[in-house]
């Protein structure tokens, strides 16, 4: 593998586990609610459940977000070397090919926003 390959897809997960990993031990900002004893709701013989407190286990749905961005990314990256590599040398040799190369390039370009499609999800679930 090339150096400077494994130097950038290091760096990603580095970045992309601390970043996750600030996000896991974020305490929201004065939102702690008091936990609300369990009374039966009147007429429906149910009972209502007790509040939770925000962010409490959230940690690992941020960690996995991050994680799934910093993957793809890194993945989008070498994909896109490998195809745009091999799509300037068939342009290169037959100039018409030029449309379709691009398809390719696109195609690995859109792992990356599977990645940030992922995390969206996941971030939109602990919020």
């Amino acid at each position: 593998m090339n150096r400077h390959f494994v130097k950038v897809a290091l760096f990603v997960l580095v970045v992309s586990v601390c970043f996750g990993s600030f996000l896991a031990f974020a305490q929201p900002a004065d939102r702690t609610e008091p936990v609300q004893k369990a009374e039966p709701v009147q007429g429906s013989g149910q009972v209502a459940q007790p509040m939770k407190q925000a962010g409490s286990d959230n940690g690992v749905l941020y960690i996995a977000a991050a994680l799934a961005v910093g993957f793809s990314s890194i993945a989008a990256g070498w994909a896109v070397s490998t195809v745009g590599s091999a799509a300037l040398g068939a342009i290169s040799e037959k100039p018409e090919l030029a449309g379709r190369a691009l398809i390719f390039v696109g195609l690995a370009e859109g792992i990356a926003i599977y990645g940030l499609i992922i995390a969206i999800m996941l971030v939109g679930k602990a919020g």
